[in-house]
């Protein structure tokens, strides 16, 4: 959520701001100006009259010692009708608040100064390339047709079980994908992030806090009767343990991982892009999470994206790196670089992580701060990043590494899967 404050002292730069987004900000900014103009005129009333009904009840105490009570029972009179104008100058104050807040929850984050113009994924920039793309033999096939022929994911069994999008999977592939989670984490916390398990489910204020709540609220699953929501990516519950936090300076910089399944209803979605493992609406993520200083985010952020890099360049994938453009960013985001897997089989590039710099705008929902040098407290800034997603790096893996023998598993990977081919 974006800072009351700046956005009243910089409403044209807002405004401009967002117009990268492909975003006409101009209204809903100049309401959020006016509401917090009507919520501080209100708040100064209200903070006016609780002060002369304090004076008036010290008055009160003082003509009652002298024996005046005709005029304190005069001044009385004044308090009772201060307590109702306070009242409601109270309940006014809280509404304008509420508006104010569903409004600001409106507006996404503004983009860096170096996100690129754009409206579509067609002009992302392409900031980095790396890995040959294979030569694959005649026959070779795209993964959910590997798959079906080696019997390690069953699509067909999971959609009698649970729907469209919910693998089953089977033997090698079920230790491949083991082996491939294990692999992440490990990576992870040998590069310092801190492990951690957290729930599958979130409250509503948990949805709130990193903002996927309520811009995705139609993408995500809601368990209705406990009002709880399966978790679209770690990054939610994560970054929530840092909610209402108040950290000192030497604590920074935080640096987590997590494995989850994840859950999303990938409403819209279909057509031959989705097949597969393309697109699911459950998959597993590792995810990396970083709380850091303002100062140190964007530096922490280039980290980020070497780490991801390292890994892909272990698997001997075929992968580029995207700056993604204002209308191609997510709501939260404020700079994300996308990775992408080639394809062979399929001929096309896959998207297996975002790496994105949020700075203060989850913070200021989370209310998570730190307590500077000087002692005052400021909004940190909070980072993630897929490290990795596995369904298209799976994908990737199966299709590149094909033979007609079988599929070549990544040397990397090998101690983790306990064999060398799926044949």
């Amino acid at each position: 959520m974006l800072q009351i404050a700046f956005i009243r002292e910089n409403q044209e730069k807002v405004i401009q701001a967002l117009a990268k987004r492909n975003l006409d900000a101009k209204t809903v900014v100049e309401e959020v100006v006016e509401l917090d103009e009507r919520r501080r005129a209100t708040q100064v009333e209200l903070d006016n009259i609780l002060a002369e009904s304090n004076k008036l009840s010290k008055d009160i105490g003082e003509m009652m010692k002298a024996g005046e009570k005709a005029k304190a029972a005069i001044l009385k009179e004044k308090t009772v009708s201060n307590k109702e104008k306070s009242k409601a100058l109270a309940e006014t104050a809280e509404a304008i608040a509420a508006e104010l807040t569903e409004k600001l929850y409106t507006l996404p984050n503004l983009p860096a100064d170096i996100v690129p113009e754009g409206k579509t994924p067609e002009e992302n920039l392409n900031v980095f390339e790396a890995g040959e793309i294979p030569v694959l033999h005649e026959g070779a096939q795209p993964h959910w047709e590997l798959v079906k022929k080696y019997d390690i994911i069953d699509f067909e069994l999971g959609n009698k079980i649970t729907g469209a999008g919910f693998p089953v999977y089977k033997g090698k592939g079920a230790r491949l994908q083991r082996a491939l989670i294990n692999y992440f984490l490990d990576k992870n916390t040998a590069a310092g992030y801190n492990e951690v398990q957290v729930p599958h489910l979130v409250n509503e204020a948990s949805g709130y806090g990193t903002g996927q709540l309520p811009d995705k609220e139609g993408q995500m699953y809601h368990a209705t009767v406990d009002n709880l929501y399966l978790i679209p990516t770690a990054e939610v519950p994560v970054t929530n343990l840092f909610r209402d936090v108040l950290l000192s300076e030497n604590e920074l910089p935080i640096l987590k991982t997590a494995y989850t399944p994840c859950f999303r209803r990938e409403a819209g979605s279909y057509g031959a892009h989705v097949r597969g493992l393309n697109r699911l609406h459950q998959f597993d993520k590792v995810e990396i999470v970083r709380i850091e200083h303002p100062e140190k985010s964007y530096e922490a952020l280039d980290g980020m994206v070497e780490h991801v890099k390292e890994i892909l360049d272990e698997l001997k994938l075929p992968y580029r790196i995207l700056r993604l453009c204002g209308g191609d960013m997510g709501f939260t985001s404020a700079l994300t670089y996308d990775f992408e897997v080639f394809s062979t089989a399929q001929d096309r590039w896959l998207e297996i992580s975002s790496v994105s710099n949020f700075e203060t705008f989850q913070a200021n929902r989370l209310k998570l701060r730190f307590k500077d040098k000087d002692g005052k407290n400021q909004l940190a800034h909070t980072l993630n990043g897929s490290s990795l997603a596995l369904p298209r790096v799976l994908a990737g893996i199966l299709e590149n590494y094909q033979t007609p023998e079988g599929i070549v598993i990544p040397e990397v990977l090998r101690s983790y899967c306990g064999f060398d081919i799926i044949n």
